[in-house]
C-alpha cells in the first residue's frame, strides 16, 4: 500500500533528509567552484558563494542559490553555471552519495538585496519618527 506524505506540517525548508542532502550538495558545489574545477573563464574570474541548496522532496532536483562576490556580473555567472551544468551534476554525483544524481538548476540568491531594501526602509525619516513615537508611549 503506498504511503501518502502530507506536507501541511512539514518544516519550511523541507524534511530533515532534504535539508541534509541539500547541505551536502551545497558543500560539494562550493568546493567545486572554490577549486576552479569547472575551467570556465567566466567562473574563474569570480568568487561565488553558495548560501543555500533546496532539494525537491524526491531528491531528484537541486535548486542551487548562488551569489557572486559583491553581486557583480550576476547574469554572466548564471550563464556560465548553466553552460557547465552537466559537468557540475556529474561532480555532485561523484561527491554526494545518492541513488540518483539530482538535476540542478541555478538561481541568484536575492535575499541580500531584500535585506538591504528593508534596512533602507527602516532608516527612512518616516519610519524613524514612528519608532520614536512608539518608544515614547512605553
Amino acid at each position: 500500500m503506498p504511503r501518502h506524505h502530507h506536507t501541511r506540517n512539514a518544516a519550511p525548508g523541507g524534511s530533515q533528509r532534504q535539508l541534509r542532502v541539500g547541505e551536502a550538495v551545497r558543500h560539494a558545489v562550493a568546493e567545486i567552484l572554490m577549486h576552479g574545477n569547472a575551467h570556465d573563464p567566466d567562473l574563474e574570474g569570480h568568487i561565488i558563494t553558495v548560501p543555500e541548496v533546496r532539494m525537491s522532496p524526491d531528491l531528484k532536483l537541486a535548486t542551487i542559490y548562488v551569489m557572486p562576490l559583491g553581486g557583480r556580473d550576476r547574469d554572466v555567472v548564471l550563464a556560465a553555471l548553466e553552460r557547465n551544468k552537466k559537468f557540475l551534476r556529474g561532480e555532485i554525483a561523484r561527491r554526494v552519495n545518492l541513488k540518483f544524481a539530482p538535476d540542478v538548476r541555478f538561481r541568484i540568491d536575492d535575499r541580500f538585496d531584500e535585506a538591504e531594501r528593508i534596512e533602507k526602509l527602516l532608516r527612512t525619516p518616516a519610519v524613524q519618527k514612528d519608532l520614536a513615537a512608539d518608544s515614547d508611549e512605553d
